[in-house]
């Protein structure tokens, strides 16, 4: 905001600089032509009212003097203008049309531009007012005027082409303008700036389940309005949150108590088979019962962030695959520490290598860590995946029923979890089909 109008002051006082300058640069000319006319006109129609005193001072100039020391009531017979002078035809033509209207008829009419020295010896012979005058500006207009018939008049008068000192006066007032105007608005910007940046902030830091007070109302009346709607939203979703793990937590306990009284009676089932069976379904029943409490709380993880070993991690779930007898294998590194919730990060790659030995027969896992993140490859030699499905697999409930086998059962949320606990974490999940067979999961973490 400052910025802008900062920008806006800038471009008024430069156009304020533009008619201010053609002002000037009209007033200067008119300061010229108006006396210089009036001057002739007043000679050419009034011959007898000459001055007989200004007569008698020409009379007595010495020859070195030039026609341009004072104005001569009598016209020259040719032409004295210096070759090579800088001319200004808006002077040239003002002159002109001043005397056509006083009904001179003139011929040609030169103004133009000379530099005086400040010890040119002509300055000696000029009256003090105007020697100083020329000292001053350094420069004078030369103007020359022909009248058909009779001759040249003459007229030198002092010139001053700087507009250093108009530019001075609007860069002072441009200061004043901007110490008067920016100064309240940079305060007034800080002042909504602030509270705004620490609503910002709160807004990215929030995370449901992490104790945060609420943010202190400040700044204007709108920015408080706005900071106490923030405050009581977050109260809002923050019982809403509570409200579904009380709900989770009942559906859960409702649920696993049928299935373990089940599992109980299963027992008093006389045929192996049977009994195996249906205690198979009922562990299943468990794992997607698990599986789905976990997708719906992890917005709330009560696990903290620690610091752990991630290649110990990844080595112990390798590990309990291996005690079942699954061909898992795992190219160890070295230590690695991370910040991150180790229950749930075990949770997501055991999922993908449990995808993996299902679907692929075996698994091989990577840990490649990086100067900015890490790497988690979990790959497999199964059938993959269409390339245009890929992104479907991280969707809840979701079974690619064309690559993977019908026998292997699951309800599709194995994905869907790795998926959502890897990007809590602040990384991603992308699956490709590599180019030998089969397909590769590998999970970005930032370091």
């Amino acid at each position: 905001m400052a910025v802008l109008v900062a920008l806006a002051l800038f471009v008024a006082q430069a156009i304020n600089f533009a008619f201010a300058l053609q002002d000037r640069q009209e007033f200067r000319r008119e300061q010229v032509v108006g006396p210089v006319s009036a001057r002739i006109i007043d000679t050419v129609q009034n011959p007898r009212a000459r001055d007989p005193v200004i007569d008698a001072r020409l009379s007595e100039l010495r020859s070195d003097e030039t026609p341009w020391d004072r104005f001569r009531p009598r016209p020259l017979r040719n032409n004295p203008m210096p070759a090579g002078l800088s001319r200004r035809a808006d002077v040239e033509n003002g002159i002109r049309h001043k005397l056509s209207e006083a009904g001179i008829t003139v011929g040609d009419v030169i103004a133009a531009i000379r530099t005086v020295a400040p010890d040119d010896p002509r300055l000696s012979r000029l009256p003090r007012y105007r020697a100083q005058r020329l000292r001053m500006t350094g420069t004078e207009m030369l103007i020359a005027i022909e009248q058909p018939g009779t001759g040249w008049w003459v007229q030198g008068v002092s010139w001053d082409d700087s507009d250093w000192s108009i530019l001075k006066g609007l860069i002072g007032q441009t200061l004043v303008l901007y110490a008067i105007v920016l100064l309240p608005v940079l305060w007034a910007t800080r002042r909504i700036a602030r509270p705004l940046r620490m609503l910002a902030g709160a807004a990215q830091r929030y995370h449901p389940g992490e104790a945060d007070g609420p943010i202190e109302e400040s700044g204007p009346h709108d920015v408080r309005t706005l900071i106490a709607a923030f405050n009581q939203l977050r109260t809002r979703v923050t019982g809403m949150l509570d409200e579904k793990d009380r709900m989770l937590g009942a559906i859960g306990h409702d649920l696993r108590t049928p299935l373990a009284a089940l599992r109980v009676r299963i027992e008093s089932v006389e045929d192996d088979d049977d009994r195996v069976k249906m205690a198979d379904t009922i562990d299943e029943m468990n794992g997607t019962l698990d599986d789905i409490l976990s997708l719906a709380r992890l917005g709330r993880p009560s696990e903290p962030v620690t610091e752990v070993d991630l290649a110990a991690l990844v080595d112990a779930v390798v590990e309990d695959f291996r005690d079942l007898g699954k061909p898992v294998e795992f190219a160890e590194v070295d230590r690695l520490k991370m910040r991150l919730r180790p229950s749930l990060m075990r949770r997501a790659v055991r999922n993908l290598i449990e995808n993996a030995v299902k679907y692929g027969g075996g698994a091989e896992v990577f840990l490649r860590p990086g100067p900015d993140t890490v790497e988690i490859t979990v790959c497999d030699r199964g059938p993959g995946i269409p390339t245009e499905r890929i992104g479907e697999v991280f969707e809840a409930f979701t079974r690619l029923e064309s690559s993977r086998n019908k026998e292997t059962g699951g309800i599709g949320l194995g994905l869907a979890l790795a998926h959502a606990i890897v990007r809590e974490a602040g990384g991603d999940i992308r699956l490709t089909n590599r180019p030998e067979g089969g397909l590769a999961a590998t999970i970005t973490l930032p370091r």
